[in-house]
């Protein structure tokens, strides 16, 4: 049996060794690498298809991140105990593999790639995504796949103003950002932050400061190949079959059909047609010389509609980098109009409609109580969460039909970047004890829909009276680059996407930002680049957050009448049992009887939720009523419940729920200064009666006085004895005569 052969290789990322290995495990994967950071472990596997998919004009990738939560020691909840579709975490983490990796493959490439990264172990100090990032990289470059990489990928922190690379969990709590940063050797290929309003000029430098360590990754990986390669752990690379266009049949028809199309563009241009008006005269134009062409050349139908649309997408891109002007007439930096709503939703806590353009999308928010808050069952440290943003691409917004299915990857991807946009302005639950969920309703879509939520978004809870700390606006950047030419859209469209170059989106307030996300089309972008979009894109935003702030400018003082009320409070952490019961029984009765939600921290916090305020502040009364302390010199009005020949018993506390009160005892001599022979003389059952607490007896039970709240009678005053102590009535036995010591 011939000897294993395993390569191992490590690297120094963020102070903490990154080691990869090939030879060891799943060796009939393309490529395959075993990626240690810490005591994080993921197994990172690239596999091709030999055969071409047919009937595609796309490239056939997909990226996988397999989570198992035998990596931090648990067991999956729920009752099949078995790990189910991916977590949201999962999804976002499988789009961040894949948007870096996805320019670098050849174009017309059509065999279908599979990444799949297994999380096998986690150590919360280091990043599992950014060892799957590597490790797709690397086995990528191993493997025969065709692969134009390899790339390397961080994640840029900033405690106390110095970047810091791959923050373990201390590190990251306190960090101000949280940049994902990948790319080539050469460029940038893709940006990813949430940050706390950090100026654009700071984040600039960040990337910067993030990509010279994604160099040396990007270095370690090709001499790993190498070494793989002298050990035949690595293969050399297949040439795919690529869908390429006979040249002699796309010089013709480009020649037969620029002219109409480039006509077409300039009336769109001139006249500042809409979407649907757009597409009507260009399609129009298309099928009009797609019929003519097909008379000629019957069995290219595929060749001429991929020849057309080329033509178009050059002509669209000419315009913009030699004239500057957009296909809608708009000015590179030009933002598209701006229509702004609040308070549309007559029953919702909160509602924002944002317009910009033929993008629409309605916000709305809704508060709830603690309790809410969704539980996250996956590898994170979080366990909770009591923010979070939905984002819904229903068909009708882009005059489609479609199967209306459970959301995917780019909604998933959509919520969660508006979600980073608007996380750092939300209260702290201390300030503002809800859980709050936005629902971002995309009605009308013609690019940058994600930032059109960030906008709506903002605007619901500031109609919601949610005291965010800064309102947030967005804009997507957009990027035509041929050769060393390059033009910098402000506020993409639709068709402005699809034929461009680069898709960034920027979120922040007037301080700074909150939110990047950036993806690429072309094999990377350099620091110029970034820094014109970038500054552009803060002039665009201060431009839309100016139009939201004509409308409403700060959080609402008053929630709706329709969100819950929340009351807080505070108990000893040691009476939380006699709130909740036995088998919550008392605080099943307590939500019954008031219909509140109630929560109660181990720390003794209880917030009460109520729709009606005078239902919270009757929960509020019974919580008090079970929890009071009573102390000595306390004075109450209570009632005698019953009536002894030594005394009454008075109920001080009132039972609630039906259960029994706090009462204690006014012993007979404690009824008045005067001598009473008969309880009866003084009070009877039933009687409200004035008392003191002047202690608790040797059993822990209530002593209360009555003759105490009571003037002394004249001629009294020298007749009251002293209270002493039992014990100092008299001497101690052994006081009383002395002690005999005898020696033995």
């Amino acid at each position: 049996m011939q000897q294993q052969k395993i390569l191992s290789k490590s690297i120094d990322v963020g102070g903490r060794q990154m080691t990869i290995e090939t030879g060891r495990v799943a060796k009939q994967a393309g490529g395959a690498v075993l990626v240690r950071y810490g005591d994080t472990v993921v197994l990172v596997n690239a596999t091709m298809a030999k055969q071409v998919r047919e009937g595609i004009d796309f490239f056939p990738l997909t990226c996988d991140y397999e989570e198992r939560l035998y990596a931090v020691g648990k067991i999956p909840g729920g009752f099949i105990k078995r790990e189910g579709r991916p977590s949201e975490k999962a999804t976002l983490t499988a789009r961040l593999i894949d948007r870096p990796l996805r320019p670098l493959f050849p174009k017309g490439m059509r065999n279908e790639v599979q990444v799949i990264a297994l999380v096998l172990s986690v150590d919360k100090d280091n990043p599992p995504e950014m060892a799957a990032m590597v490790g797709a990289s690397a086995a990528l470059h191993i493997s025969e796949i065709p692969f134009k990489g390899p790339i390397g990928g961080v994640i840029v922190g900033r405690v106390d103003n110095k970047l810091i690379i791959n923050p373990n969990i201390t590190d990251a709590e306190k960090s101000d950002m949280h940049l994902v940063v990948a790319g080539t050797g050469d460029a940038v290929m893709m940006v990813e932050a949430g940050a706390k309003e950090v100026p654009e000029n700071e984040m600039l430098e960040a990337i910067i400061f993030g990509h010279e360590k994604v160099r040396e990754i990007v270095e370690f990986i090709n001499d790993f190949r190498t070494e793989a390669l002298a050990m035949g752990l690595a293969k050399e690379k297949y040439e795919p079959e690529l869908m390429v266009l006979e040249e002699e049949l796309e010089n013709v028809i480009t020649a037969r059909v620029s002219e109409d199309i480039k006509s077409a563009i300039k009336e769109c241009i001139v006249k500042q047609l809409s979407k649907k008006e757009r597409e009507a005269l260009l399609d129009g134009v298309k099928e009009k010389l797609t019929a003519e062409l097909l008379e000629e050349y019957p069995e290219q139908a595929k060749a001429i509609a991929s020849i057309i649309d080329g033509v178009e997408k050059k002509l669209v891109r000419r315009f913009i980098l030699v004239d500057r002007v957009r296909i809608d007439g708009r000015a590179l930096n030009e933002v598209r109009p701006i229509s702004v709503e609040v308070g549309v939703l007559p029953r919702t806590h909160g509602s924002g409609l944002f317009t910009r353009g033929q993008t629409q999308v309605l916000s709305i928010v809704t508060l709830g109580a603690i309790s809410e808050e969704q539980i996250l069952d996956g590898l994170g440290i979080e366990e909770t969460k009591r923010y979070m943003h939905h984002y819904n691409f229903p068909p009708f917004s882009t005059g489609e039909t479609k199967p209306m299915r459970s959301p995917g990857r780019r909604e998933i991807g959509h919520g969660a970047l508006a979600e980073r946009a608007l996380e750092p302005m939300i209260p702290p639950e201390e300030k503002f004890p809800y859980t709050i969920r936005i629902v971002s309703e995309v009605l009308e879509s013609n690019g940058s829909t994600s930032m059109g939520s960030v906008c709506g978004s903002c605007l619901s809870l500031l109609d919601a009276g949610v005291p965010i700390k800064a309102p947030v606006a967005g804009v997507a950047m957009g990027l035509i680059k041929e050769g060393d030419e390059f033009a910098v859209l402000t506020d993409i469209q639709g068709l402005e996407d699809h034929l461009g170059d680069m898709d960034f989106k920027v979120a922040g307030t007037a301080k700074g930002v909150t939110a990047l996300q950036m993806d690429i089309k072309i094999a990377g972008i350099d620091r110029e680049i970034l820094q014109i979009a970038l500054n552009q894109a803060n002039e665009g935003r201060m431009h839309i957050l100016g139009k939201m702030l004509e409308v409403i400018d700060k959080p609402r003082t008053d929630l709706s009448p329709y969100a819950p009320r929340i009351i807080q409070t505070v108990i000893d952490p040691d009476k939380i049992r006699d709130v909740i019961g036995p088998g919550g029984k008392i605080i099943k009765k307590i939500i019954e009887e008031t219909g509140v939600d109630i929560d109660i921290e181990d720390d003794g916090r209880v917030f009460i939720a109520a729709v009606n305020p005078d239902a919270g502040y009757k929960a509020l009364s019974i919580v008090e009523k079970l929890t009071k302390d009573v102390e000595s010199g306390q004075i109450y009005n209570g009632k005698v419940v019953k009536i002894t020949d030594f005394g009454c018993f008075v109920e001080i506390i009132p039972g609630v729920l039906g259960l029994p009160g706090k009462d204690g005892l006014v012993h007979i001599s404690q009824l008045a200064h005067e001598r009473v022979n008969k309880v009866e003389d003084v009070v009877k059952e039933g009687d409200m009666l004035e008392v003191k607490v002047i202690g608790y007896d040797n059993q822990g039970r209530l002593k209360l006085s009555h003759k105490d709240l009571l003037p002394v009678p004249e001629g009294m005053e020298n007749k009251e004895r002293p209270k002493e102590n039992r014990d100092n009535r008299r001497p101690q036995r052994s006081q009383r005569r002395p002690q005999n010591h005898k020696s033995s």
